[in-house]
């Protein structure tokens, strides 16, 4: 079992990561995210694993990604992750995206609460295992960027739905949290993506939807480069929330 507080993973971005521009992809990236949360979770003996062994799972709650450029097609890159804080029913997580010279080019923070899978009701992270999980709380890392901000979105006219379909549905029986970045980032014109790239984006997460639901998005535009998303399910429970901020 480690002891190191911060957890390093290499990664290069594969030709079928990238889109048409040769930048990594936002799924992908946020993927790369809750794979590096999960292996440094694991090697420190609060991962997936040992938890769906009592009946216990992580639930991401927030996420916020910053950006000064996405990794290129083949760039080797690495992210960092270490836990910032550790509260009764929530953690903070943080990541560093790194380039292949160690040098900075992004930001994440996470917040992520465990469920019982039976009740789906939060469980006591500090009482979890004689509260260990603060063991490995880091506080001399720095993490640049805003924490994710209160999202609103005012205009609850449609743009568009999506029917959740096999594809969709992770191992915990629901919508994959990294679709509805897909579903998202879909309801931009292509144009968008030719010209700007994303500086920040953030996803917060308020319940959970199923095969066969109806996703319906929301879009509301704040200023030239800053856009709200609303997703509801069957017309009427909001699922999450995200805002997109372009350069």
């Amino acid at each position: 079992m480690s002891t190191d507080k911060i957890g390093t993973y290499k990664f290069v971005a594969e030709p079928f990561h990238v889109d048409f521009t040769g930048q990594l992809t936002m799924g992908v990236l946020g993927n790369h995210l809750l794979n590096c949360a999960g292996f440094h979770a694991e090697e420190r003996g609060f991962g997936m694993a040992q938890l769906n062994n009592i009946h216990y799972t992580w639930v991401l709650s927030r996420l916020a990604i910053e950006l000064k450029r996405m990794p290129m097609q083949y760039e080797k890159f690495s992210i960092q992750t270490w836990v910032e804080n550790v509260y009764r029913l929530f953690t903070d997580r943080n990541f560093a995206i790194l380039d292949a010279e160690g040098t900075p080019i992004g930001y994440a923070r996470s917040i992520w609460a465990m469920i019982d899978m039976k009740t789906r009701k939060p469980a006591d992270l500090i009482s979890l295992h004689g509260g260990h999980i603060t063991d490995y709380i880091c506080n001399d890392k720095e993490c640049p960027i805003a924490k994710p901000g209160h999202i609103k979105v005012n205009d609850t006219t449609s743009i568009g739905e999506h029917r959740a379909l096999y594809s969709d549905i992770d191992i915990n029986g629901h919508v994959n949290s990294i679709k509805y970045i897909e579903h998202i980032l879909d309801l931009f014109p292509i144009d968008l993506f030719r010209n700007k790239h994303i500086h920040r984006f953030e996803m917060a997460y308020s319940a959970e939807s199923y095969y066969g639901d109806t996703l319906s998005f929301c879009r509301e535009q704040k200023n030239e480069q800053e856009y709200d998303i609303e997703v509801k399910k069957n017309g009427n429970e909001t699922v999450c929330r995200s805002k997109v901020i372009f350069q």
